[in-house]
């Protein structure tokens, strides 16, 4: 059990650290101005847990063999998308199946665009490494919460935003971010791939 409680104490602080000012808060923040907190909060949690979970199980000698390049491109294709997507404004939805259908595709996008965003990202390296060393159980544990903690303090702050300024200013600026998130992981992952 101390084991367990080093790791997690261990993990939790390297992860919080290392993701403060990180993208994942950007994008948490982003999220935020566009979904029902609940909804980034889910996707947020199973994102992280998930991401955290895999770099634990993965340990630091496969992570060097997966194609964290491509998988980074990806995303930043992803966040264009989202971002353009944005920017032609909203679409009145069916009264009966559109929250339904806003939740699950709100869901899916916070969930898939944090999991490849950060994949192969100092936080997977980070968690590697603490695998490696520590309880598995307790750096997964650590680690979740400590990512989980930096980016809900992106998430309230953009909560607190879209509650206080006009949807379309929001809209906006959230596309832009989601724009400028895609340009510079592209920037990031066409600059690794190239060289």
């Amino acid at each position: 059990m101390e084991a367990l409680l080093i790791a997690a104490g261990v993990a939790f602080g390297a992860i919080f650290v290392g993701e403060l000012g990180d993208k994942s808060q950007l994008m948490a923040l982003t999220f935020a101005t566009r979904y029902r907190l609940r909804t980034v909060i889910l996707g947020l949690v199973i994102a992280i847990g998930a991401l955290i979970g895999l770099s634990v199980g993965v340990g630091a000698a496969v992570g060097n063999l997966l194609p964290t390049d491509w998988i980074r491109l990806a995303a930043a294709v992803m966040f264009i998308g989202f971002g353009l997507w944005g920017l032609r404004g909203g679409q009145e939805v069916d009264d009966e199946d559109g929250p339904v259908k806003e939740r699950r595709s709100g869901l899916l996008t916070v969930v898939t665009a944090m999991f490849l965003a950060e994949f192969g990202d100092k936080t997977m390296i980070i968690g590697m490494g603490l695998g490696s060393s520590y309880n598995g159980w307790g750096v997964w544990i650590g680690g979740t919460l400590g990512m989980l903690a930096a980016d809900l303090l992106a998430v309230f702050a953009g909560a607190w935003v879209a509650k206080r300024i006009p949807e379309k200013v929001v809209r906006y600026v959230s596309s832009g971010l989601f724009l400028v998130i895609g340009v510079l992981l592209g920037i990031e992952a066409a600059t690794a791939l190239a060289g």
